[in-house]
Order: structure tokens, then sequence, then C-alpha cells
């Protein structure tokens, strides 16, 4: 006879015996019957645990764009904070459209090409945080840096070479001969702009007076327009080399770029100069201060020479003061920050127009 600890133990045995079979029993019938009634059973047997739902975009208010700015603004107020009339605007988005254009979803409306642009322009011009013009304009911060590069792509892509080209030679000669230098086409000149330090070779940016920056060389008409613009070198590289490795020295260097057009000054023939300062090199197509002790007649064509340069710094200071991020350090890729100054070059030009 079995004692009571065996009886016990064979009961148990048993128990645990059925539950198994019971268990056994009710996944294949799950098996069997998995359909449009499976996930409320797996509710019920407690299998699976319910999640609460949850929006996966924040609802954010578009009525400051919708209803402000496009229909309550006057030109002054564009000009304040776009930079250019509403009428400039509109015409910049049309040009822009066949870049900018994108599809509606059935998750969302895309946005549309007057919004892109005005996202991108207050990028530009206010140098705010992404995620104070995300609150301005009612867009996620990805949005806004997304903008600015899709845009600043299409204006190089469309513009940069309809806008920022030589234009009418003679006419510019003769703008900078009614300002006292005969036989000029263009001032150049470079500037310097701030950068956040890069990742590797961060000593090649730093400039001469200490911060990191990418130089912009430029040559401007007599109107303080560019019609020729270099962007990308670091700040350390002197504006002489810079030059000297751009298509336009070869070009100057060749004779191509302007026109034969030649006048007599005393018995040299002089052919049209662009003008720079002493870090520039003296050619017979580039004109330069004279440095140490002078005399009476080169002190007044040190002046006449100094107050023709001065469109080129003039351009480089309306530059800055229209697109004010110029002014401060650029957290963008290397890559993507000639995109955007060469983009801001374009839109000076526009706006100069």
């Amino acid at each position: 006879m079995l004692n009571q600890d065996q009886k016990n133990e064979a009961r148990g045995r048993r128990r645990w015996q059925r539950s198994n079979e019971s268990d056994e029993d009710m996944d294949t019938e799950f098996s069997q019957t998995a359909g449009p009634g499976a996930l409320e059973i797996m509710f019920l047997i407690g299998q699976v645990l319910s999640v609460e739902c949850r929006f996966w975009a924040w609802e954010t208010s578009t009525d400051w764009w919708d209803h402000i700015v496009l229909q309550v603004w006057d030109n002054s107020q564009w000009l304040q904070n776009f930079r250019m009339r509403k009428g400039t605007f509109m015409e910049l988005c049309d040009l822009l459209s066949p870049a900018l254009k994108r599809q509606n979803t059935r998750m969302r409306a895309a946005l549309t090409v007057e919004k892109r642009v005005a996202i991108a322009l207050w990028k530009l011009v206010t140098p705010d945080s992404y995620r104070s013009v995300e609150n301005q304009f009612g867009v996620g911060k990805s949005t806004v840096g997304a903008a600015v590069m899709q845009v600043a792509k299409a204006i190089i892509e469309l513009l940069l070479r309809k806008v920022v080209t030589l234009g009418n030679v003679q006419a510019i000669v003769d703008g900078f001969a009614a300002m006292g230098f005969p036989n000029c086409g263009e001032a150049i000149d470079g500037t310097h702009i701030p950068i956040l330090a890069p990742e590797h070779q961060g000593t090649q940016y730093i400039n001469r007076k200490d911060y990191f920056s990418m130089v912009l060389q430029a040559l401007v008409d007599h109107r303080g327009r560019f019609t020729n613009i270099n962007v990308g070198w670091p700040g350390r590289v002197h504006d002489a080399r810079v030059f000297r490795n751009t298509n336009l020295f070869k070009w100057l260097q060749q004779g191509t770029y302007f026109q034969d057009q030649k006048i007599t000054v005393g018995d040299v023939e002089m052919p049209i100069v662009i003008l720079g300062d002493p870090a520039y090199p003296l050619m017979p197509w580039l004109m330069k201060p004279y440095t140490g002790n002078l005399d009476r007649s080169q002190e007044l064509f040190n002046y006449r020479l100094s107050k023709c340069r001065m469109v080129v710094e003039c351009a480089f200071g309306h530059l800055k003061g229209r697109w004010r991020t110029l002014l401060t350090r650029s957290d963008l890729s290397q890559t993507n920050i000639p995109i955007v100054i060469a983009a801001c070059c374009v839109l000076h030009n526009l706006c100069e127009s």
C-alpha cells in the first residue's frame, strides 16, 4: 500500500498532466481558429498587453503665416522681415517652383512652395534657432533645416548662372569711370564667413583674426552686384592663393573674361582692369594701390582706386546685413555651408535689382 506522501505525489503528477493537456488543446484550438477573432481571444487570455494610442505628429498652428503674413502684412513689413517685397517674393517662388513643388500624400498635405521659401528666408534673415522658426511657422524642427537646404539648392540649380553674371560690360565701365577710374570692369575682394570648428583639419580654417571661417571671394560691379563668386576655401588661405586657383584668374590671364576693349593712357594701351587691395598680385589686368612713400600723383591714384574698390566692401556689408545668418557661426556641414553662402549671394543680387 502507498503511504500518504506517495499518494500526494501521484495526485500532483496527474493534475500537472491534465493542465498540460488543456494548454495543448487551447493552443491547438487557437491555431485552428486564428482569424478575425484571434486578437480578441489573446486579449481574453491575457497574452497581449494593450498599448496607449499616441499621435505620430503634434498638432501645430499655421495661423500666423496663413492669416497674418499672407493677408495683412504690407510691403514695409515684408521688406523688414524677408528683405524683399511681397511681389518679389512671389516671383522668386515662381522661379523656384519646378524644384520645390511637392505632391500631397494621404498622411498629410505637402508644404506649399511659398511657405517653404518663407521658412528658408526667415532662417537666413534672422539667425534664430531651428526651434524658434518651428514655432513661428507651425512646422517640425527637422522641416526647417530641410527647407533651408532645399531652397538653397534650388537657388543654385535654377538661378545662380542667370543672376550672378557679368552683364553689360560697357555699362559697368561707364559706371566706374563716373566714380573716377577709367576702363575698370570690376572690383575684387574676399570676406570671411564664421563657421563652427570642423572635425578634421580644423587649424586650416582659423583665419588671421583667430576664428574659424570659410572664404567668400567675389567680383562686384559698380552697383554692388556680384558677377563672379568663389566660396569654400578654408579661412587660413590667403586671398591671393584663392584667386590664383579660380577659373576667373585663368579667364583674365587668357583675356577671355572681358571683351577686347583698350584705351590709351599716356603712351600705354590699357585693357579693361579689375581693382584689388594690396593682398592681390599686380597684373596688366589687375590694379592695386601704391605702397611706401608716395608722391602727389600716386596718392591721387590710390584715392581713386580706393573709392571705386569700396563697392566690393559695401557689397559684403549689405550681404551680411541682409542675410544675418552669415554673421553667426554656421552649424551646417562643410559641404552645405558653401551652398547657403552662394544662395545668399544670388538673393543679394535679386534684392539689389
